[in-house]
């Protein structure tokens, strides 16, 4: 470094340090302004979101309302049940396709619709081919070649794999791309560290100034063991619907049919959960340490009553530790 750039480093680093002693405004705690809900639900792979999303998304197309369903999980079965069975086009493999023939990627090539409700798929990598997250943040800049922020729905849903912790995933929460997150749990540890984590993410991009807050939980498979509602009322988020753990909805689900019907025998679960998640706010959640968390569960189902032994060098190689003088040479205070 020269002694003309000193001065100039000098006061970048005097700028850059006043800036960064600024508090950040504190975080919104005001309802959603935009027209357009975009809520984003979370929850571990397999716990049921897709199932949860397709039924409350034709429910609430059923009540008028403009829906959009978005699959942002790799795997691409977020709008399988909602289509029969069928596989959705994505919109990676699609992109793909057209741009290696020169051609541009149309909303039609991408959106599909099913009684009111309007779907599409990012897709993601095949395994080993590519980054999951990447492909999120690639589909969604897609999106907004297509006019994303310029449609006209009253719900944007986005179905986000809750236990990936790469950076796409985070999208929405960490780039204050939707208003509020609801997380899908079970009665289980697994299901619960996952909503978990996803209340520490809001949590900290709260701190940093994001406006994104936790509308509630939907507990799927609910055996009435209430570890889930007793994780919601620790974290100070609301249980805005439990699906129970009952055989009609198992094979109704594993046939690919729509139980969210008005009139069947599941609608006024649907339509309540429906209107829950239009009017929940999104708040702050408390998120749990691991031993609040373990605390939610009897020691027989955590173990966490055992004791752990520190390993030994004799554990290691077989033989008695032999204790060797240091070498480090040790100065008297003058």
């Amino acid at each position: 470094m020269n002694a003309q750039s000193s001065p100039v480093i000098f006061l970048q680093d005097q700028r850059l340090k006043a800036e960064a002693a600024i508090e950040p405004d504190p975080p919104s705690t005001s309802p959603a302004a935009k027209t357009t809900q975009i809520i984003a639900i979370y929850g571990k792979g397999g716990i049921g979101k897709s199932f949860t999303l397709a039924n409350l998304s034709y429910m609430m197309a059923q009540q008028g309302k403009k829906v959009l369903l978005i699959g942002c999980d790799p795997k691409s079965d977020t709008t399988s049940l909602l289509f029969g069975g069928k596989a959705c086009p994505t919109i990676i493999e699609t992109s793909s396709k057209k741009k290696l023939a020169g051609e541009a990627v149309a909303i039609g090539d991408v959106c599909f619709k099913r009684d009111g409700v309007y779907a599409m798929e990012l897709g993601g990598p095949e395994v080993g081919r590519g980054c999951g997250g990447r492909g999120i943040i690639h589909g969604f800049e897609t999106l907004e070649k297509l006019g994303f922020h310029d449609w006209g729905f009253d719900y944007v849903l986005l179905d986000f794999l809750g236990d990936v912790v790469c950076g796409g995933f985070g999208l929405p929460i960490a780039r204050d791309m939707c208003q509020k997150v609801i997380v899908v749990a079970s009665n289980d540890l697994q299901s619960l560290y996952v909503a978990n984590n996803v209340c520490s993410a809001v949590e900290y991009f709260r701190k940093l100034g994001g406006n994104v807050g936790v509308a509630g939980m939907v507990v799927n498979k609910d055996d009435g063991t209430g570890e889930a509602q007793a994780f919601a009322a620790a974290a100070g988020i609301p249980i805005l619907a439990a699906i129970p753990a009952h055989e009609d909805i198992r094979r109704k689900s594993a046939s690919y049919e729509i139980i969210g019907r008005p009139g069947t025998a599941w609608a006024p679960l649907f339509e309540t959960l429906a209107t829950n998640v239009a009017e929940a706010p999104p708040v702050r959640p408390k998120p749990q340490t691991q031993d609040q968390l373990l605390g939610l569960f009897s020691a027989d189902v955590t173990g966490r009553d055992f004791q752990m032994e520190p390993a030994t060098l004799f554990d290691m190689v077989g033989k008695s530790e032999v204790i060797k003088p240091t070498l480090e040479v040790i100065y008297d205070a003058a």
